[in-house]
């Protein structure tokens, strides 16, 4: 499917590059999360007048919200190289160690969905945050030996969407967790204006708000979204209205609805509704019933359906708010009996 959230489908070099080109270099850029910018400014700021490296730092939060853009700005501010690894691509220990132990004095190695190390790296993640060593196990068995190898002092920047699952002898290591939340549409529309100068794409200020009430409070759907309206006046940007009109006739090509509800949102809730009458239904059941995986429904879909009140979790699965009734244009069947009963 046209799917513009934060999915698990690849993303061709040509969006990277320009999601990259459009990511803020400097805290001051930054739009959004004033708390954690000044909580960031301050660390740094210590970090340099005692000529030190930062704290090691843990970003955590929904996916698309700025953490690996905040890892590079880290780097950036401190003056220092920045090495770029992910969770699972830590499988063992011996990957870990020889990341490690490549890293020049004040390197900043950012780790993306560090929940999903293997435990054993884990496990010597420890000793090299706290202490800046690691100790390699030569041999097997009675006659293994362990070697310490110093490495040189580093800061470690983790991103997690998921720090439940961190172990709490990791978590506890960083100096510093930052918290990223949703950005509200006034943030996003600053984002919106900033990327469109930088992307050349004219359009009235209103646009900005449109796009930004359907982006999930979420500034990498937002980008997205602007690029796909950035298509759309490439190829009728002669016609009359075109720039006025843009926004809403891109994000109808694409199903994306006016609160940023895609054909995914909307299948998941027409399921629950006139499939299963509401609701409760199980996760495995309503991802068969769509065609989708029971992970993308989980992490994808529902946390935002969840956010906007359209979908409650109970014990035994999930279910249709009234909201989300009034959304789809329908009555829900607590509110149509309570009328039947006020006739009698």
């Amino acid at each position: 499917m046209d799917d513009l959230r934060d999915a698990t489908e690849p993303v061709d070099e040509t969006e990277l590059a320009i999601e990259g080109a459009l990511r803020p270099t400097s805290l001051a850029e930054f739009v959004g999360q004033p708390k954690v910018r000044g909580q960031l400014q301050l660390l740094l700021d210590a970090a340099r007048i005692q000529q030190r490296p930062p704290d090691h730092i843990l970003l955590a939060g929904p996916p698309g919200l700025g953490k690996t853009t905040l890892a590079m700005i880290v780097a950036h501010e401190s003056g220092r190289p920045l090495r770029l690894s992910s969770g699972p691509a830590i499988q063992h220990a011996g990957d870990l160690a020889a990341l490690l132990s490549s890293l020049t004095p004040g390197e900043v190695l950012f780790i993306d969905e560090v929940h999903r190390m293997a435990r054993t790296a884990e496990e010597m993640l420890y000793l090299a945050m706290e202490d800046f060593r690691i100790d390699i196990m030569v041999g097997k068995g009675a006659g293994a030996t362990s070697i310490p190898l110093d490495l040189a002092p580093f800061t470690l920047v983790g991103a997690t969407t998921r720090s439940g699952l961190l172990p709490n002898p990791l978590r506890d290591r960083f100096g510093f967790t930052a918290h990223l939340e949703y950005y509200d549409p006034e943030d996003l529309e600053r984002v919106i204006s900033r990327s469109a100068g930088m992307l050349g794409v004219d359009l009235p200020p209103e646009s900005f708000a449109e796009i930004a009430r359907r982006s999930r409070g979420t500034p990498r759907i937002a980008n997205r979204l602007l690029r796909r309206v950035r298509d759309y006046l490439i190829v009728h940007g002669g016609e009359k209205g075109a720039a006025d009109a843009a926004v809403g006739a891109a994000l109808e090509l694409y199903d994306v609805d006016a609160i940023g509800l895609d054909r995914l949102d909307r299948a998941v809730l027409d399921a629950i509704v006139h499939r299963f009458r509401g609701g409760p239904v199980g996760l495995s059941t309503l991802a068969v019933t769509v065609g989708e995986e029971a992970e993308t429904i989980e992490s994808v879909v529902e946390p935002y359906l969840v956010r906007i009140g359209f979908m409650g979790r109970t014990p035994r699965g999930r279910i249709a708010t009234p909201a989300a009734y009034e959304h789809l244009g329908m009555r829900h069947p607590d509110h149509a009996q309570a009328l039947r009963l006020d006739d009698l």
